[in-house]
């Protein structure tokens, strides 16, 4: 790593100076994913059959539903091997700038679809690297988050947590929004171009950045002391049955992107506007954008007084009320 950059968090009680840059990137690669995301189930039924060479059979709701989770199973999967490669080879920062152009370059295969060739092999080869990309930005952006603060600011964390929660949230809402809307009319090239374009200026707020971050070293052997001792597999012990619920959860929730959108199609979407099907995904961005500023000012602030809330407690009551969403 260059000498240019800091390898230890400075010691200041303000925002540390990587912190906008961070965030900037963040609602433009979540523009980008939930954009392209928002409108692939209903493009995988509606338009793909029309696009390369020649016309070919209609892909059918249940495949496409398939395909999409399949596509969500592996954006979840590779960060795994994201975050192995981060601690222990190249540091956070590299993996993320990297893995970004793969990005980048899976959102332009999308964009190009029926240029010439099988748009079925232009949609895997797209989803793919995106697939591979987002391996490099889920482990590492949230922890590259942390890495800028020292012991004298990290009491700006949960401050700085919410409004990176609430940008990626943003970026979903506008995208969510936008991108439906942009297929319907302009067509899925320009659809899938924009959150391209996004991710391309995501980026590059990221790379602008790089004198302002903390760069952390990898550091595979302190990596694999931590992870084996006795304090690392008890904590990773007493999480394993939380994941085991959460898996339950997300695969429930994730039926928004898919069933739910083919199942719109046959309800009333007029709501002061004629929504199309695959904007209904955006509610749960608009009560994230709501709630998010109604609990740091006023509903936290008001139960602080009262009991200590630390991050492990607002996640227990959180998941009980979750129960109570779901029933």
């Amino acid at each position: 790593m260059s000498q240019d950059y800091r390898t230890t968090p400075t010691e200041t009680s303000g925002m540390p100076g990587g912190i906008p840059y961070i965030i900037a990137n963040e609602a433009a690669e979540r523009f980008s994913f939930y954009g392209m995301k928002a409108i692939l189930s209903i493009f995988m039924v509606q338009y793909l059959w029309l696009m390369g060479d020649a016309p070919t059979e209609q892909m059918s709701e249940v495949l496409a539903s398939e395909n999409y989770h399949k596509f969500n199973k592996w954006v979840y999967a590779t960060p795994f091997f994201g975050a192995l490669l981060a601690d222990f080879f190249f540091g956070k920062y590299r993996v993320i700038i990297w893995l970004s152009i793969l990005y980048c370059v899976g959102h332009a295969c999308l964009a190009l679809m029926g240029v010439s060739g099988s748009a079925g092999w232009w949609l895997f080869a797209g989803l793919s690297l995106i697939c591979v990309g987002s391996g490099g930005i889920k482990p590492c952006v949230s922890a590259h988050v942390g890495d800028q603060f020292g012991k004298s600011n990290q009491h700006l964390l949960t401050k700085v947590f919410n409004w990176f929660y609430f940008s990626i949230n943003l970026g979903a809402f506008l995208s969510m929004l936008a991108t439906p809307w942009i297929l319907e009319w302009h067509g899925p090239h320009l659809a899938f171009g924009i959150p391209g374009v996004l991710m391309a200026i995501a980026t590059l707020f990221f790379w602008l950045g790089r004198k302002k971050f903390i760069h952390i070293q990898p550091d595979s052997k302190k990596f694999k002391r931590e992870l084996c001792s006795k304090e690392g597999l008890g904590v990773i012990l007493r999480l394993l049955p939380l994941y085991f619920f959460v898996a339950f959860f997300w695969a429930l929730f994730d039926q928004t992107g898919s069933s739910w959108v083919f199942q719109s199609q046959d309800m009333d979407r007029h709501f002061v506007i004629d929504w199309l099907p695959s904007q209904i995904q955006s509610i749960n961005s608009v009560l994230i954008l709501t709630l998010v500023p109604l609990f740091t000012f006023f509903v936290y602030p008001t139960l602080e007084k009262f009991v200590k809330l630390t991050p492990l407690r607002k996640i227990g009551v959180g998941l009980f009320i979750t129960v109570f969403a779901f029933s």
